[in-house]
């Protein structure tokens, strides 16, 4: 903790700045996008169908560019924000990256996210149905890159920004990741109980292997296959991302609890990894941390 802390300290970190950057991220995001549809729209660069289908993910062409463009304007309005206001740079918040980590993270919750369906599989077969097309490749090759700049906006701002600030206002890490968890859990309720409830085991036990690890890249390996799988491989046909045309389409709303448990205990089993690895790590170079 003491390690993450000393990241967290760089810059200016008065409580009020912790206030007033959200703020100024949401003023700024607003201007570039107003900024960039006018110029877009004068440059006739948008599709006469853009708005029709910006929000349909069963045309992924569309829907990846409207929410990578959202998420990308949403990043550099909250790093600017940042550096403005608190005097952070970049990799302040984002710590020093390690691809190992990376591709620990996302390799690990591949493994789970494929055991969480075949579970889901086994418990009810008649849920899912093969919806594997034309359109899926097109969806992987465009969503890929989207999600990713997605869900590393999300890391930078709530496993990065917030949960540096819980930990310096708290000094205790299970209380700043219980902070940092209510707020990302909080955006999630209008999708319902389930995912908020989900949203909180994901939030709260990324943040403690944030603070562990000291940087962002094995939790964005964890949150961008979390959010690949769930677009490209198996899609559940009760969320936003219904109609879009993955490999497969589950349908099985009376899962959706247990499913929130199966993301419990894959996360307890990421934390177990987690810091055994951790804790080896004095045992040699080749150590995944």
């Amino acid at each position: 903790m003491t390690a993450y802390l000393d990241l967290a300290r760089r810059g200016r970190t008065d409580w009020w700045r912790y206030v007033l950057t959200p703020v100024a991220a949401m003023f700024l995001w607003v201007a570039i996008i107003v900024v960039l549809f006018v110029l877009a729209y004068v440059a006739r660069l948008v599709p006469p169908d853009f708005q029709k289908y910006a929000l349909d993910p069963a045309h992924p062409a569309y829907f990846y560019a409207f929410a990578g463009l959202t998420f990308g304007t949403l990043l550099v309005a909250f790093a600017v924000a940042v550096r403005l206001v608190h005097g952070k740079r970049f990799m302040d918040i984002v710590g020093p990256w390690k691809w190992r980590q990376f591709a620990a993270g996302a390799g690990l919750w591949l493994v789970l996210c494929a055991a969480a369906s075949a579970v889901d599989y086994l418990v009810r077969p008649a849920g899912f149905r093969l919806t594997l097309g034309p359109q899926t490749l097109t969806l992987a090759l465009i969503a890929t890159p989207m999600l990713a700049i997605q869900t590393f906006s999300e890391e930078f701002i709530f496993r990065g920004y917030v949960t540096q600030g819980a930990a310096l206002g708290l000094k205790r890490p299970l209380l700043a990741a219980a902070v940092s968890a209510l707020v990302f859990a909080s955006l999630h309720i209008p999708n319902g109980g389930p995912e908020a409830a989900n949203a909180l085991v994901f939030g709260f036990i990324t943040a403690l292997i944030v603070m562990r690890t000291r940087n962002l890249a094995f939790t964005y390996g964890i949150h961008l296959v979390n959010n690949l799988f769930g677009a490209v491989v198996v899609v559940s046909a009760g969320d936003v991302l219904h109609g879009s045309p993955g490999v497969f389409t589950q349908a099985t709303p009376e899962l959706l609890w247990l499913d929130v448990v199966a993301s419990a205990v894959a996360f307890l089993v990421v934390w177990l990894w987690v810091t055994r690895t951790r804790a080896s790590a004095a045992a040699g170079p080749e150590s995944v941390f």
